[in-house]
């Protein structure tokens, strides 16, 4: 059984591996950040064959103070999208129909239709309806007896509206209850969010695609999970519909993804989309560019561009004209 080190023999490993750490100061700062679940998380950049070549504690502080501080920044406006974005469908669906489980998948959640029977397009939209209808189940059967609406509505016999059950679902799932409507549902759903563009054509997935995008961002600020390096991406890559729309609405290039920059740019998109004024955008603008001058000022210059990427001034400065 391997023993764990007391915090001044984790100060020695530290040293060993190159890392300046002495005194009382940085004693507390590792103890609070915590050397497993702190430390071992921003060693390195994705992954762990991509150390950081830290030289000074201090410099390990600084990345991690910047992660804590972007989560900070970036949680009330991913719920505040996540929200809206499930009241524009509510109100999207409104003029198609009964707002209630049932019928949603009777009139909504059809999208397989559209695809000639056992064909391969139809049996994945049709597993896709099977998937979305297994996640409901079972999100229902999760907050049964908990959630008191749920409950209200199956005591009663009824069918649950979709905005009690949109309360409830996370947000892959509402992603993939995006994906599982039918083609005029999903086109109008962008057209109420303004999520179009005359330069591209509107197969009404746009909104789908973003909220896949966003969500393990989303997870993983909730969760507290390390997110300076958007290793919470893994190996899932955002759909070309983001990137090319990204680039269209706002004229900012290279958009991939790779780096947290791009994150923060679909966010203040999305916000401006949903009526956020011009004044409150460029204060989060502002903050965004606080945190990362303040990271530079911090750590040397070539492990600052590997963490933000080297044209994240440029972007951001058109990110402002867009604004």
């Amino acid at each position: 059984m391997t023993l764990g080190k007391q915090t001044d023999g984790l100060m020695r490993h530290l040293r060993s591996k190159g890392i300046s750490i002495e005194g009382s100061k940085q004693k507390k700062e590792l103890l609070t950040m915590g050397y497993y679940h702190g430390y071992k998380g921003y060693r390195f950049i994705k992954n762990s064959r991509n150390p950081i070549a830290y030289t000074d504690f201090e410099q390990v502080v600084a990345v991690y103070s910047f992660d804590m501080n972007l989560k900070s920044l970036f949680y009330p406006h991913i719920m505040t999208i996540e929200t809206a974005l499930k009241n524009y469908t509510l109100d999207t669906l409104v003029s198609f129909g009964k707002l209630d489980l049932d019928y949603a998948f009777k009139r909504f959640l059809d999208d397989y239709k559209s695809e000639t029977p056992n064909t391969p397009a139809y049996n994945k939209k049709m597993k896709d309806r099977l998937t979305l209808r297994k996640k409901i189940d079972n999100e229902i059967s999760y907050k049964f007896p908990k959630n008191k609406i749920i409950t209200h509505f199956l005591h009663n016999g009824d069918s649950i509206p979709l905005w009690a059950l949109f309360e409830v679902l996370d947000m892959g799932s509402f992603g993939l209850f995006l994906k599982c409507l039918n083609q005029p549902i999903r086109i109008k759903n962008c057209n109420n969010l303004k999520l179009t563009h005359n330069s591209m054509v509107t197969d009404g997935n746009l909104v789908q695609d973003i909220i896949f995008c966003l969500k393990e961002l989303r997870n993983s600020v909730a969760h507290n999970n390390v997110v300076f390096d958007c290793r919470f991406a893994g190996n899932t890559h955002a759909a070309n519909s983001v990137k090319t729309y990204i680039g269209v609405e706002t004229g900012i290039t290279n958009i991939n993804f790779t780096f947290i920059v791009d994150y923060f740019i679909l966010i203040i998109l999305l916000l401006k989309k949903l009526g956020k004024t011009k004044t409150e955008l460029r204060k989060i603008i502002r903050n965004f560019k606080e945190e990362t001058e303040t990271l530079r000022q911090a750590i040397p210059p070539s492990i600052w561009s590997s963490i933000v990427g080297t044209n994240i001034n440029s972007k951001l400065a058109s990110l402002d004209s867009y604004i």
